[in-house]
C-alpha cells in the first residue's frame, strides 16, 4: 500500500551551491549531508511532502539539458508556495536565472499562478500557488 511520495534523485555540479539555492533561497531543509567512500557527496533536502536526494560527483557535473517535449524524462521540479509573485521577486533579486515570469496557470483546476526559474545547474524549477480548491 502506497504511503506517500518519498524522494527524487538528482545530480548537481556543486553541493554547496545546490544547498544554498534549494535551502537558502527556496526554503527546503537539509536533513542529511555526507561524503560517500568514492568521494561523491550526497544530501537529502526536505521539501515538506517529499525530499530531493542530491548527488554531487567528485569531479562536478555538466549543466542540465532540457527534456524535449517528445522525449521521456523529468521536465521540471515544482514547489508549492503561498505567494508566487513574492517568491519570484526574491529569487530575481538574488540573481536566479529566469525562465518564465509569473502568470496564471493553464490547469486552473490544479494551480492558480506559476513561474519558472533555473537552479544553478540549469534544472527547471516551477514555483506554484495552488488553486483555491486545493488550498491547505
Amino acid at each position: 500500500m502506497l504511503k506517500s511520495f518519498e524522494h527524487v534523485g538528482m545530480t548537481v555540479g556543486d553541493m554547496d551551491r545546490a544547498i544554498d539555492f534549494y535551502c537558502g533561497l527556496l526554503g527546503l531543509s537539509l536533513v542529511l549531508r555526507k561524503t560517500m567512500a568514492n568521494g561523491m557527496q550526497v544530501a537529502f533536502l526536505d521539501a515538506g511532502g517529499g525530499m530531493l536526494e542530491v548527488f554531487a560527483p567528485l569531479g562536478g557535473a555538466s549543466r542540465a539539458v532540457d527534456v524535449p517535449e517528445d522525449t521521456a524524462g523529468v521536465r521540471h521540479l515544482t514547489f508549492h508556495f503561498d505567494n508566487v509573485d513574492e517568491t519570484f521577486a526574491r529569487l530575481e533579486q538574488a540573481g536566479v536565472e529566469i525562465k518564465e515570469r509569473p502568470r496564471l496557470a493553464v490547469h486552473s483546476e490544479m494551480l492558480n499562478k506559476i513561474a519558472f526559474v533555473r537552479d544553478p545547474d540549469g534544472i527547471i524549477v516551477e514555483l506554484a500557488e495552488r488553486s483555491q480548491s486545493r488550498q491547505g
